[in-house]
């Protein structure tokens, strides 16, 4: 018979097996999306797959956060899974563009339920003294999806098919259902309350307007167009009643009174702001290896590789070290090596070493890592186990709304400083009517055919646009910083919260830490 200590091997073994696949899906889809163009056509509706499991992820975060607190963690991960699976077999069947967008946003319902209710369910399963190094390894599992993906898709859709991007989901989540299913067996008590329905309806509606204005603005509808100022017009209409909703409301999705409390609030703050940095790294450092080196797609995923190394030592780092020091002093630690990793990386060029940016993506994982485990350990420390479910979602909600703003805000930075340096670079010459579109610099049958002295400027063009690009996200991690020194010296006192959890009696397995209200 299996015993317990062997029972919660199973079971994060299925939560990371679920993180992993529902954290790498937007990345691994998205190295595939010129294969499933070509086959499938549509081209100018391919960003609605994108738009459309990103908006369903980050509008069920919140909600079934909350539903997991009243009603448990299991039924809700397990419901997470089996919608993400459907999806994902849909995905692999589909036959236009519309078919594919439809089943992504199937497919985000369950992501939007996965990620942040396993982070939950850890701090419910593990007692004080492990929960620091059990966040680390599901924090780093998050880290080296963003690398791994763009890998595994490259690999899928070059040796096999497009479709089984999808389809590879099916037996990762049939042996994470098994596994959550036949080995998890949840002990807290919850009790019924009231749905807030209007905060769940406005709240979708108010995403799902935000989300359609970022991903469409400056692609399909200029800035300035009716659609998207109705867009962000209805977004801020139904952000505003949704407040007003949840102040009143007698169980809110999202309860408030969590950001009275300064540990909390903070960790939300630096959730947005490292979710929005940590985004460009992932999307532009392979475009500088495959645009600026002339390496091949495959090869500048690799080259993320030492990004995600160091992702992964910093999330083991910090979620061993929590109970030992405070999460300001680890956070601190992590700031200060993610800025630098950031400069370091806007001051490449065309000649800097491959060596050098290795070093210096080894030290911005490093950095950014430290807060895959601390902020979610972070915003649920000290709370009843019935509010840990609604603040874990919350700042996974807005790690991806800052992932979300920050690939569109740096993108458009990105793109602009590039036209303008290629404008500048063949000011009052002919040479530039010889290169037609960026597209020939990840082509390397086409970009041999630019002649050298043209492509040298346009691929200085291209270093210079990322590198300042790069330089202007030390504005947000400065701001990081600023936030952190507020985080107080709250640590996590293991020997006081084994002690109060114990003095429950066996009737609370779970650890439930003590009530904090404000």
């Amino acid at each position: 018979m299996v015993n317990k200590e062997q029972n919660l091997k199973f079971v994060v073994a299925g939560l990371l097996l679920g993180i992993l696949m529902a954290a790498m899906d937007n990345t691994i889809v998205a190295t595939a999306m010129g294969t499933i163009v070509a086959d499938l056509g549509d081209f100018d509706k391919f960003v609605w797959v994108t738009s459309a499991y990103m908006v369903a992820v980050m509008a069920g975060m919140p909600i079934f956060g909350k539903l997991s607190d009243m009603y448990g963690r299991k039924r809700f991960f397990i419901f997470g899974l089996v919608v993400f699976l459907v999806g994902s077999a849909l995905c692999g069947i589909a036959q236009s563009m519309v078919q594919l967008s439809v089943f992504r946003a199937i497919q985000g319902i369950g992501g939007g339920a996965l990620m942040p209710i396993a982070f939950t369910i850890v701090f419910d399963i593990f007692p004080p003294e492990n929960r620091g190094k059990m966040t680390g390894l599901l924090g780093a599992v998050f880290g080296v999806s963003s690398v791994l993906g763009p890998l595994l898709g490259a690999y899928i859709t070059d040796f096999i098919s497009w479709h089984w991007v999808f389809y590879i989901n099916v037996p990762i989540g049939i042996i994470s259902f098994y596994l959550i299913f036949r080995y998890y067996q949840e002990s807290l008590e919850h009790s019924k309350q009231r749905i807030d329905y209007g905060g769940a309806i406005t709240l979708v509606v108010a995403v799902v307007s935000l989300m359609f204005a970022l991903e469409l603005g400056g692609k399909e509808y200029a800035w300035a167009s009716a659609p998207i100022i109705s867009l962000l017009a209805s977004f801020a209409l139904f952000f505003i009643v949704f407040i007003f909703i949840e102040r009143k409301a007698e169980e809110p999705i999202i309860s408030f009174w969590m950001f009275k409390n300064r540990l909390f609030a903070t960790s939300q703050i630096l959730a947005f702001l490292y979710g929005g940095t940590f985004i460009i790294l992932a999307v532009f450092i392979p475009i500088f290896v495959q645009a600026v080196f002339g390496g091949s797609a495959t090869n500048a995923g690799f080259i993320l590789t030492p990004m995600m190394l160091g992702s992964v030592a910093g999330s083991a780092i910090g979620g061993i070290f929590q109970a030992k020091t405070s999460f300001r002093n680890l956070m601190l630690i992590s700031v200060v090596a993610y800025f630098a990793g950031m400069y370091l990386l806007g001051t490449m060029d065309p000649d800097t070493a491959r060596w050098m940016i290795t070093l210096y993506m080894i030290l911005v994982g490093f950095g950014m890592g430290f807060s895959f485990s601390l902020l979610p350990s972070a915003s649920i420390y000290n709370l009843e186990a019935r509010y840990r479910g609604s603040a874990n979602s919350t700042n996974s909600f807005l790690r991806s709304l800052g992932m979300t703003i920050g690939v569109t805000v740096f993108g458009t930075i990105q793109n602009n400083v590039f036209t303008d340096k290629l404008s500048n670079a063949f000011k009052g010459g002919q040479a530039g009517m010889k290169f037609e579109n960026p597209e020939q610099l990840f082509q390397s049958g086409e970009r041999s055919k630019i002649p050298g002295f043209v492509l040298d400027r346009i691929v200085n063009a291209m270093s210079d646009s990322i590198t300042i690009t790069f330089m202007i996200a030390l504005i947000p991690i400065g701001l990081a910083a600023i936030t952190i020194l507020f985080m107080g010296n709250t640590r996590i006192e293991v020997n006081k919260e084994a002690t109060k959890e114990n003095s429950k009696g066996k009737k609370a397995q779970a650890p439930r830490l003590a009530p904090r209200k404000s």
